[in-house]
């Protein structure tokens, strides 16, 4: 099963275009696509709302199906339901369950924007041990991910750190943590910049994301359209 990722696009009239996002995605040729969120941003006007909803639409409509988990940014009504209305499922704490290719799969999404000391996905949603378990959030929290269990944990927000040193030596500033250079001053700390990292029994891969916030810079570290292969054991 082949899935595309994409997330924060944080829309702007000059950023990269629909059209070349979609190419993207009809050159994987996913059987699902999954957006994880912060596809605008707060206080845009409708009008740039209406960026990510056509977006969306266009997905829809070369014939993929779609999943929407909303960030903390994505918090208008009318916005959802634009979301919603153009065929993506919008994953605010539901489960949805697919077979596709011979094999099950169920789909959780869920809506943070932050996590208590408390937060237990185990408490919201009981896995099938039977089937491949795929959860959707834009924000990571691997050690509590790690906890709920699922096969592949699909998250976005960190916009791979936004600066990225050369030859693999990782962000310039981790947010998460404020701290700079991580990998050189830290070397025992983990970091959850962008890519695949193991959580728990399975894996969470976290995508750079399309657009820029807040500042409109990235160093080597592109935007993407992550596509993801799952393959039977």
């Amino acid at each position: 099963m082949r899935i595309a990722v994409i997330s924060d696009q944080h829309a702007t009239k000059f950023g990269i275009s629909n059209k070349s996002i979609l190419r993207r995605i009809e050159k994987a040729d996913p059987d699902m696509v999954m957006i994880l969120g912060d596809m605008y941003t707060t206080g845009s006007p409708e009008s740039i709302w209406q960026i990510p909803v056509d977006l969306v639409s266009d997905i829809v409509k070369s014939g993929y199906r779609t999943y929407f988990v909303p960030g903390e940014h994505d918090t208008e009504l009318k916005y959802l339901a634009a979301i919603e209305k153009a065929g993506a499922k919008v994953m605010s704490y539901k489960m949805d369950e697919v077979v596709t290719k011979g094999g099950k799969i169920r789909i959780y999404g869920i809506d943070n924007a932050y996590y208590s000391e408390t937060f237990d996905l185990r408490n919201e949603f009981d896995l099938d041990e039977n089937c491949y378990n795929i959860l959707l959030a834009h924000i990571p929290n691997p050690k509590k991910f790690a906890l709920f269990g699922a096969d592949l944990v699909l998250c976005a927000d960190t916009h791979g750190c936004m600066a990225q040193l050369p030859f693999g030596l990782g962000p310039v500033f981790y947010n998460d943590e404020g701290v700079w250079f991580p990998h050189f001053t830290n070397k025992d700390m983990k970091v959850y910049d962008k890519g695949l990292f193991r959580c728990g029994s399975g894996y969470m891969f976290i995508t750079s994301g399309i657009g820029v916030s807040p500042f409109p810079i990235r160093f080597n570290n592109r935007p993407e359209v992550a596509v993801i292969d799952i393959d039977p054991d």
